[in-house]
């Protein structure tokens, strides 16, 4: 398995930062309010006891029914309160008698943190005892009633004294938050760490989008048709790491550039010495090939001089063949040393060979050789220069009937072959003469190099030159019963 790309990782990084984020933003938002839920739930039910056991312990106390004892109704306060740590309460009448603002009777808070003993009704908590009574006075039933505010809730419980219409007990306490005194502080505290959780990543994922958009810059510089494929050099992108490879691929191209000058100056001065050294061959060749039949011109012209009409006239015999043979072998070179212009265009293979083969019937007729072409191309005509290739098919042919014995067969094939590369165009010679020796087989399409004492040595480079300009080879096949020489193309070149 293919490891993660780096920008990869850091995405999956910044997305595990994120949901760790949200995942502990949730827990502590449901640690605190499930924990404040149950403070809210214990503090009713203390204060639902509380409540109870004031009403039911002056119940008891009382002789007689439907008196109003406010030094008992303290007592008793202060009796069961002490026991409930932050809780306060109080007695409420439902006809308030005068000296008793709002119905309140008697209050006690035993358990109060501050300094003395403090005997005053909450104020700020004052709305929502009254409003807690006066249910339980509708309903002449126990009542509760919360109000929360911010971390923090206030419990108010009123419940009725047994035997005593229009008295009630009541009780007020406070549920505070799960983390005790600092608990705001604390959450505030956990707030500002999630916030910088929070900023720190989206300050990553803009570093990673930064990171990206330079990584893809890079990337798009160094592709096939990048400013790094065209040698330019590439620009900084202001990422530290990424300017280390970017000052580095520079360096290449530089480096790259200087070898290329440096081998385009071996190329020159190797190709200058291949060329000096190929023009002392062709210049030594050129001079072999030129000497003999001058020097065999020199010795008909001395003879024809000292000897009578007949000797004269078969010495200029002599010497107009010799003539003959050094104008071919200077207008083969000239051919060869000519570069090789393609004009090529859709040609009927059919029309084309047998144009060729009947233009050398005549040649095969006098060596007694069997001269015959076949075509095997399909519906789709091959594109090729049809002048330049019968010029390179002309030399085949003849090298092919100089070959073959009285007697033999000269075949000429055309025909199509798929391959690799795609549909080839094979034009195939085929004698059953002596073959080419094992030696001169990787020689034979070299200029001046010939089998035969009158060859010149230029008809099979002359192929070569031409079947490289199509795009394609000549070479000779391997077959151990005839003499095949290809000339393999591309179907359509262009």
């Amino acid at each position: 398995m293919p490891r993660p790309s780096f920008s990869a990782q850091l995405f999956a990084l910044w997305i595990l930062v994120a949901v760790l984020c949200g995942l502990l933003t949730a827990a502590v938002w449901l640690m605190l309010s499930s924990a404040l839920g149950e403070r809210v739930t214990a503090a009713k039910s203390q204060a639902t006891a509380a409540c109870a056991a004031v009403a039911s312990r002056y119940d008891l106390s009382m002789q007689r029914p439907g008196e109003t004892n406010f030094d008992l109704m303290h007592a008793v306060l202060d009796l069961v309160l002490i026991r409930t740590d932050g809780i306060e309460g109080g007695f409420w009448t439902a006809a308030p008698a005068k000296g008793a603002p709002n119905g309140f009777l008697a209050y006690a808070f035993p358990t109060y943190e501050g300094s003395g003993v403090k005997r005053d009704v909450p104020e700020a908590e004052t709305p929502l005892i009254l409003r807690t009574l006066k249910n339980a006075a509708s309903a002449s039933q126990m009542q509760e009633d919360v109000v929360s505010s911010g971390g923090d809730a206030v419990v108010a419980v009123a419940c009725p004294v047994p035997r005593h219409t229009g008295l009630f007990a009541w009780m007020l306490t406070r549920a505070h938050p799960p983390l005790g005194p600092y608990g705001e502080r604390a959450a505030s505290i956990l707030a500002g760490v999630l916030t910088i959780i929070v900023v720190l990543a989206l300050f990553l994922a803009l570093a990673l989008r930064r990171w990206k958009r330079n990584l893809t810059r890079l990337e798009q510089a160094l592709a096939p048709a990048g400013a790094f494929e065209q040698g330019k050099r590439l620009e900084r992108l202001g990422e530290q790491d990424l300017d280390q490879i970017v000052a580095a691929l520079n360096r290449y191209v530089e480096r790259a550039e200087r070898l290329q000058r440096e081998a385009n100056a071996l190329s020159t001065q190797l190709a200058q010495a291949e060329r000096f050294s190929t023009l002392g061959k062709m210049a030594a060749q050129i001079a072999h090939e030129i000497r003999n039949p001058a020097g065999a011109m020199r010795l008909k012209a001395e003879n024809a001089l000292a000897g009578d009409a007949t000797r004269r006239e078969a010495a200029l015999k002599t010497i107009i063949e010799q003539v003959g043979r050094i104008e071919s072998q200077v207008t083969s070179l000239l051919a060869l040393t000519q570069p090789v212009t393609i004009d090529a265009r859709a040609v009927d293979p059919h029309v084309w060979l047998a144009e060729i083969v009947q233009s050398h019937e005549s040649r095969a007729q006098c060596r007694d050789v069997s001269l015959h072409a076949e075509v095997e191309t399909g519906s789709t005509q091959p594109v090729f220069d049809p002048a330049q290739l019968a010029r390179a098919l002309d030399n085949l042919v003849v090298n092919a009937l100089r070959h073959a014995p009285p007697g033999g067969h000269v075949t000429v094939r055309v025909h199509g072959a798929q391959c690799a590369q795609g549909k080839r165009l094979r034009i195939e010679v085929i004698d059953d003469g002596s073959g080419v020796n094992v030696a001169e087989r990787e020689r034979i399409f070299e200029p001046f190099v010939t089998g035969r004492p009158d060859g010149s040595g230029l008809g099979l480079a002359v192929v070569r030159e031409i079947a490289s300009a199509h795009g394609g080879r000549a070479y000779l096949a391997e077959d151990s019963n005839v003499t095949r020489f290809v000339i393999d193309l591309p179907w359509r070149p262009y």
